[in-house]
């Protein structure tokens, strides 16, 4: 079985432990932004310049955060001629709840009947956009433990991002992303680089258990993601100056030292700000900074403001976004194809800049990188992480094949159908109406669902839901809600060659982030 090796083998640390295939699914429609400006009868350009969104993918009632993780799942699955009983843990992260009790793991338990394979750990994490995040964090330090037991650890993130008609509903969107961990990996996390925090704040939630709809405070929510990223940079920069010192180098870290950084992205232009928000902690946190010449020129005047006075100081924002102008060009601008394209995903958004930045970049070009991730939830939580990018980047190497797995990420967002935004707006009125109904047969169109994908079928009088699949081949019937496992074989190399040996446990007219 790919993955297993004789336990009684003792052996160090696995190494690289990390991300080794990525997929992503978002939804088949989408609702072009310029459009639903007109639609809305706001000022042109205020979703498409200010927010700096183009197109926003969505769901119709066919849908459910059970068919997106799905979806992902298994396209993941056959895509990379996996075996279901190659996985030993699976997590989800998730903050679009239809149960408060059964979890989203347990029904993509469904995927695993044919293999036989029950033994899977994990079940679902909840906080805003940062359980994706928080279930990332769990499978490798799973793998890094003592109970791995030589498998892989598939993480699912996935949410259907909607709104009440208003200012914030543009800054809606769907989808989900599967990324499969374990060692050797062609993006593998950086031991010990990790800079979190965590606040009580009423930013953004969702108090109401029949709505799908959020309660938001838009001006907290941007100060409360200011702040975070503020504190995560400052642990992150502690951390890795003292491993630095460790071995032996007393260099200073900056923004220069990540080959490239990706945000939450709740709407585009936030992302931009964010990373002219971490220039000006550069340029304060420098003992002195350069302003006749280099990426601080003209910024003296700036020299004594406290961050924590800036959060809404144009001034500020303005200089610093004119500042790292040329940074967020080479380092940012290439992750926000799929925000841009298909709006927020809540927790699959950061995953999904992941995703847009690997695909629009060779492997020759990510080779060796340091990549830093910024995640954010509201409520609130929050890290940034960095990841490294292996060295090897010859044809049909790891990084090979998860660059090629994702070359197709344009074409796929350029074969969705554009959607009216009146027929948008029933789409929403339907979800609304029908969203927490029993004994209900969805309406939506099966037909304009991409090849593969999974569906609702209906909702029976115990709130049971039942979900097919839209073939591949259209040639071919549905799959019924009992799940075929792939029997293909395997082509991603198994994550160990030997079971290494683990260490015994030691005691001891704001908008708003949307999460």
């Amino acid at each position: 079985m790919p993955g297993s090796a004789p336990v009684s083998y003792l052996g160090p640390w696995p190494k690289d432990v990390g991300i080794i295939a990525l997929e992503l699914y978002f939804p088949s429609q989408y609702v072009d932004q310029t459009e639903l400006e007109e639609f809305d009868g706001v000022p042109a350009g205020k979703y498409t310049v200010g927010l700096g969104q183009a197109r926003m993918g969505f769901c119709s009632d066919r849908e459910d955060i059970n068919s997106l993780c799905l979806t992902v799942v298994q396209r993941l699955m056959e895509k990379n001629a996996l075996s279901y009983n190659s996985i030993g843990r699976l997590e989800v992260g998730t903050e679009t709840i239809i149960d408060k009790s059964k979890s989203v793991k347990t029904a993509l338990m469904q995927l695993f009947e044919n293999s036989g394979n029950t033994d899977v750990e994990g079940i679902d994490s909840t906080n805003a956009c940062y359980g994706g995040t928080a279930a990332l964090f769990n499978a490798v330090n799973w793998v890094e433990s003592s109970s791995w037991d030589g498998r892989y650890a598939l993480v699912v993130a996935g949410d259907i991002a909607v709104y009440a008609t208003g200012s914030a509903r543009p800054t809606g969107g769907a989808g989900a992303v599967a990324i499969l961990i374990g060692p050797n990996a062609p993006l593998a996390f950086e031991r010990g680089l990790r800079g979190t925090h965590m606040q009580h704040a009423y930013d953004f939630y969702k108090p109401d258990m029949v709505s799908e709809y959020p309660v938001v405070d838009g001006k907290l929510s941007i100060q409360c993601y200011l702040s975070a990223l503020d504190r995560c940079y400052s642990v992150y920069r502690n951390k890795i100056h003292a491993q630095w010192q460790r071995e032996g180098s007393d260099k200073s870290f900056s923004l220069e030292d990540f080959g490239f950084l990706v945000f939450h992205s709740p709407y585009c232009k936030l992302v931009q700000k964010s990373l002219a928000r971490l220039m000006l902690n550069d340029f304060l946190n420098h003992p002195s900074p350069n302003t006749e010449t280099g990426p601080f020129t003209g910024l003296e005047a700036f020299r004594d403001v406290q961050p924590e006075d800036t959060y809404f100081d144009r001034d500020v924002e303005k200089a610093f976004m004119k500042a790292s102008t040329d940074m967020f060009e080479r380092k940012t601008k290439a992750s926000l194809l799929i925000s841009n394209q298909n709006g927020n995903m809540y927790t699959p958004s950061v995953y999904g800049c992941l995703a847009s930045l690997i695909a629009q970049h060779t492997p020759s070009q990510m080779a060796g990188q340091r990549i830093g991730v910024f995640s954010y939830g509201s409520g609130f939580a929050a890290t940034l992480y960095s990841l490294r990018v292996t060295q090897d980047h010859i044809p049909g190497s790891s990084l090979d094949k998860l660059v090629l797995s994702l070359s197709d990420l344009k074409t796929r967002l350029d074969s969705r159908k554009k959607v009216s935004p009146a027929l948008f707006s029933e789409n929403m009125k339907l979800r609304e109406d029908t969203h927490h109904l029993a004994n209900y047969v969805p309406q939506g169109s099966v037909e304009d669902l991409f090849p593969g994908t999974w569906y609702l079928t209906r909702v029976d009088d115990k709130h049971r839901r039942e979900y097919a699949r839209r073939p591949l081949d259209d040639d071919l019937p549905a799959e019924s809600e009992r799940v075929r496992s792939s029997s293909a074989t395997e082509h991603i190399p198994s994550p160990v060659k030997k079971m290494p040996r683990m260490p015994a446990a030691t005691a001891g007219s704001e908008r708003a982030v949307s999460n």
